[in-house]
């Protein structure tokens, strides 16, 4: 269950309370009257299966809240109730398959921006990378896959893609065409420094083989890539945040992308090349797979909202 909280110019209440009324989905329905200052008006306050949430938040954009007023939409945590678990039986479809567009567009689109942080963590994951391939260290390899929040980005695009959010594309594409340079470029520099400082060998790059999966490129770089995105949208969706861990240690964006940088340094152009291609192929099929995988799950929860692909006038990214 989640937790609906409106406020709204007085004149709209009823409206609102007459679309809450009316939805199988929602329980413990309480309106607060004359509290709201600005703008001046009323609180209505619900619990709402994540079924319903979908509909019930194009209704009161439709209604024009969004304009006059606010939506917020919260996870309930604990909820002991005999009436919600009622309602959120009779709610159609299933609390897993619901689709919230809002939702998605705000964490996607938060996630995707390009600031400090997000260029800190690229980084720092693409040195770890680069240090479990000079330790021929697979653990420091996963941990940097861990780190790495590229995922946000191509999220993003898969949303961008399905509800045209253009905005959004442009937002997860800068974020991911500045990222990676930027990244590639520290760990070159760092790498170089090593280098002369003789931490870094550039013969031993060659005769390391417990890294070679990071820059050999073949079928299972496109099936691992489309499972992936699959798996990450799907964790993304149904709030299985859980599973995104395995997402991220399971595909060779940000390992392939310090091997590069290594490589370069060394000049092994062939394994710079294979890595670059490598960290591509990954790009495009997680972002082809959450593409998909969105489209399935939106075309199953079509029936029970009146929503179509794009998100609300009152979506924002963040």
């Amino acid at each position: 269950m989640l937790h609906l909280r409106v406020v709204c110019p007085s004149g709209n209440t009823d409206s609102v309370i007459d679309l809450l009324r009316t939805d199988p989905g929602i329980a413990h329905l309480v309106v607060v009257r004359d509290v709201a200052i600005q703008p001046h008006g009323d609180v209505v306050e619900a619990s709402i299966a994540r079924e319903s949430a979908e509909n019930v938040l194009d209704q009161l954009t439709e209604l024009g809240v969004v304009h006059s007023g606010e939506i917020s939409l919260n996870n309930i945590d604990t909820l002991l109730s005999r009436t919600a678990e009622d309602v959120e039986a009779a709610a159609p479809g299933q609390p897993a398959d619901a689709v919230i567009w809002d939702e998605l567009v705000a964490t996607t689109g938060e996630e995707s921006r390009l600031n400090g942080i997000f260029l800190a963590f690229l980084t720092l994951a693409c040195l770890l990378a680069a240090v479990g391939v000079l330790t021929d260290s697979a653990i420091t390899i996963v941990g940097a896959m861990v780190v790495s929040p590229d995922f946000g980005p191509l999220a993003a695009l898969a949303v961008a893609a399905i509800g045209g959010r253009r905005d959004l594309a442009t937002r997860a594409g800068i974020a991911l065409a500045v990222g990676y340079p930027f990244a590639v470029l520290v760990t070159v520099a760092l790498a170089v420094l090593g280098r002369v400082g003789g931490i870094f060998d550039t013969a031993e790059l060659g005769q390391l083989r417990t890294a070679s999966f990071i820059y050999h490129v073949g079928p299972y770089s496109i099936i691992i890539a489309l499972l992936a995105g699959a798996a990450g949208m799907l964790a993304l969706t149904s709030e299985k945040s859980g599973t995104l861990i395995g997402v991220f240690i399971s595909v060779t964006t940000v390992p392939a992308a310090g091997f590069a940088a290594l490589a370069a340094v060394a000049g092994h152009w062939t394994h710079c090349g294979e890595a670059l291609l490598q960290l591509l192929i990954n790009l495009a099929g997680i972002t082809l797979a959450g593409i998909l995988t969105l489209f399935i799950r939106r075309a199953r929860v079509l029936p029970h909202s009146s929503r179509n692909a794009g998100p609300s006038s009152g979506s924002e990214a963040g």
